[in-house]
């Protein structure tokens, strides 16, 4: 299981939250981001480290998602140590135990999976645990659901002091600690599609004679759309409709059956799925990528847990439904199939049709500039030949480079400390810069000994407010491994890379050109764990250090014709008061309301539209293969793609432009990029190769005016090296 960078910080957070004073902990996370993983990960290695710990995982009661969590965690952790309520009213709750309960089991009236005395037993067993030292950690899976009397009582039964509640949409909890994933990191990391479109296509004025079957016949278009793409690309995927109904609806059940049946999409040859309370065809192995059944008609059962990352299509016939249980059915239709995107808008894209408008509200509000109106612009004729060499990677991973980021750790130290072949001045030289040597584990203050007995501790050494403790490597392994995951997270590095970097750094016995100590197997726990603040500080450092200081080999990039794509999905804001077409965009009937766009990249268009020298604009996108690129690389010598904001036809030249954020009326930068003097680099670079002009356009608040700054990159509006725009393209 190699986790997300993203996925890696919230394991991160979620371990900085358990130090401090909260009890509560609200972990909000977008659906598709990949909860369980980050969860059962975090857990992991939680237990590793904090002996007499077990983790008690709630669920809510509908679809067995204590039994899915269970297999996840034994699917992703090998030899994790897991339990079902059955297990534990079995053999009671053990050290190490990761315990996965559904709520209803415990609370629900009349539910006989927990009778009175086995109640009892239950209760027994949580005793028993807390008289044998065991600290229980609450995790409340789908949180939202369970916050009410009777599930309190049970969680005050564990005496916990952690409880860590997750949800897409949590409810507020006092004095909370909130760790926030945010939806853009998710999207970033190609786990959840980029966008939601409503209605595409639809005409502002709908006059259908049968609105149910002209919704239904644009989703199966769309359906056969997506499937024919996917096919394109070597993709055995069957793109799933989910069809939602209304409660007590038995008429419009048989109106959805009627028009699937005329399409031949029946019960009968596996095509058609219908999952409801009193009716069940084809449910089981719905989720497989190949399944037959190409729609699945639904009511509210089905919205929590459900995992189909198939499923691509909304169609929704109900109303008045709860909020929360809306934002949760749209999160069906968001994952990704395979956990990446295709570089496709069509493929990268999850779709929606309604005629509910309450519907339709709630989710603009929830998704914001993520659920948009769309439509299909078309290139204008004229603009169908322009061509512009574009570059691809050809490194291909992702995650940091454990080899790379060893170098670039030892040549911190040896730059900011001095260090080099002679291993004991390199011990002289850091104790100088504060790094502890000792055997012994040095706790600083009386309140951190928390692990330490009065029989452990050496009063003869207890000098200057330290208190020492004599290493034991069975007892301190644990502490080494927090400490070692820790430092890791700091660069999103996992344990098993972070802790082969330490023991080539430190250990006499791996080896390594540039070793810095040469420190007895032992003494690496004890200094570790004596050092781990300044250690995370030098791995921080060490990352950021690689742009100035360490020059990576440029990799290959492939290179390929870039044409204008021939139709695209336009997303547009449906509410906004102008809809102006503008006219100097490549493709026909693009309008001023284009959505998501930056304030920068909106000025912007409206530059190119009044000037008289700007002949053509088109609005390059921001990820996958149809699009314009660049390569360049990151601080860890990861080959990443640059899409330039706009190409512009200027007075018969091209131009590249990049928009970024503006500077405010004292001069301050709102840039939120930091890669942006680096993005400049490489397209001055690609410029000045093909013999074309560009620049980074930001605006001057204080001025009104768009500057550009096409030589020479500054963050200082005032410098020489910014231009007003329209004094180069009046």
């Amino acid at each position: 299981m190699q986790l997300k960078e993203f996925q890696l910080n919230a394991v991160k957070a979620l371990f900085e939250a358990m130090e401090k004073p909260a009890r509560d902990i609200i972990l909000k996370s977008p659906t598709g981001s990949g909860k369980t993983i980050i969860l059962t990960y975090f857990m992991h290695q939680y237990i590793l480290s904090h002996h007499k710990t077990v983790f008690v995982w709630l669920t809510p009661g509908k679809g067995n998602l204590e039994e899915q969590s269970k297999e996840k965690m034994d699917k992703y952790i090998h030899a994790s140590q897991t339990k079902l309520l059955s297990d534990v009213m079995t053999s009671g709750f053990e050290e190490n135990d990761s315990c996965f309960i559904n709520w209803e089991k415990l609370t629900k009236k009349g539910n006989n999976a927990l009778k009175d005395s086995e109640r009892t037993n239950f209760l027994e067993h949580i005793q028993h645990a807390l008289n044998d030292g065991i600290r229980f950690v609450i995790i409340v899976d789908e949180s939202h659901q369970n916050n009410t009397v009777k599930s309190d009582e049970i969680i005050q039964y564990f005496h916990t002091d952690k409880i860590i509640r997750c949800s897409a949409t949590p409810k507020g909890v006092a004095k909370a600690e909130m760790i926030e994933i945010p939806e853009s990191e998710v999207i970033a990391a190609g786990l959840i599609k980029k966008m939601l479109i409503i209605n595409e296509n639809f005409p502002l004025q709908l006059d259908v004679a049968n609105q149910t079957e002209y919704l239904l016949e644009q989703a199966l278009k769309k359906q056969r759309e997506l499937h024919s793409a996917l096919l394109n690309q070597g993709v055995k995927i069957n793109p799933l409709i989910i069809v939602q109904i209304p409660n007590k609806s038995d008429a419009l059940l048989a109106d959805v059956e009627k028009y699937f049946e005329k399409q031949s999409i029946t019960y009968e040859n596996n095509q058609l799925a219908v999952w409801l309370a009193d009716k069940r065809e084809h449910k089981e192995g719905l989720e497989e990528p190949e399944n037959p059944a190409v729609a699945v008609i639904i009511k509210q059962a089905v919205a929590t847990g459900w995992d189909c990352p198939r499923a691509h299509i909304l169609v929704k016939l109900r109303d008045n439904m709860d909020e929360t249980f809306e934002i949760q059915t749209i999160g069906r239709i968001r994952r990704m199939p395979e956990a990446k995107h295709y570089g496709s808008d069509l493929l990268d894209s999850c779709y929606l049709y309604t005629l509910d408008e309450k519907f339709t509200a709630g989710v603009k509000l929830s998704l914001g500039k993520g659920a948009l109106d769309a439509t299909t612009l078309f290139l204008k004729n004229e603009f169908k030949n322009i061509t512009l060499t574009s570059e691809q990677r050809t490194m291909i991973s992702n995650s940091r480079n454990p080899a790379k980021a060893l170098l670039s750790i030892a040549k911190y130290f040896e730059v900011e400390y001095s260090t080099g072949t002679n291993k004991l001045e390199n011990k002289t030289r850091l104790e100088t810069e504060g790094f502890v040597f000792s055997k012994d584990i040095v706790r600083h203050h009386i309140a951190d000994a928390r692990v330490a007995t009065i029989s452990d501790i050496d009063s003869s050494e207890f000098q200057h407010g330290d208190l020492h403790e004599a290493l034991d490597t069975h007892r301190h392994g644990r502490e080494f491994h927090q400490k070692v995951g820790r430092i890791g997270l700091e660069i999103s590095m996992e344990y098993s890379y972070m802790v082969s970097i330490i023991r080539k750094l430190f250990d006499r016995n791996s080896p390594y050109s540039r070793k810095i100590l040469a420190l007895d197997s032992r003494d690496v726990y004890s200094f570790v764990i004596n050092n781990m603040d300044m250690l995370r500080h030098v791995v921080r450092e060490a990352m950021a250090y690689e742009i100035a200081q360490l020059q990576f080999e440029q990799p290959a990039v492939s290179t390929y014709d870039f044409r204008i794509p021939q139709s695209c999905i336009f997303t547009y804001d449906g509410s906004a008061k102008t809809q102006n077409i503008m006219s100097k965009n490549v493709y026909q009937n693009y309008l001023s309301s284009a959505e998501p766009r930056s304030s920068s990249e909106r000025k912007f268009e409206k530059f190119c539209e009044r000037s008289s020298s700007v002949e053509w604009v088109y609005k390059n996108g921001d990820k996958g293969n149809e699009y314009f690129s660049i390569v360049y690389l990151d601080n860890s010598g990861k080959q990443k793609l640059f899409y330039p904001d706009y190409i512009v036809g200027v007075n018969g030249e091209i131009w590249i432009i990049e928009t970024k954020g503006g500077f405010d009326r004292s001069g301050n930068s709102q840039d939120i990029d930091l890669f942006t003097p680096k993005k400049f680099a490489v397209l001055k670079s690609y410029l000045d190769k093909y013999g074309l002009k560009g620049g980074v356009v930001r605006n001057d608040d204080k001025s009104d005016e768009l500057c550009i700054c096409t030589e020479k990159y500054s963050d200082n509006i005032q410098s020489d090296d910014w231009q007003i725009l329209s004094d180069l393209i009046p």
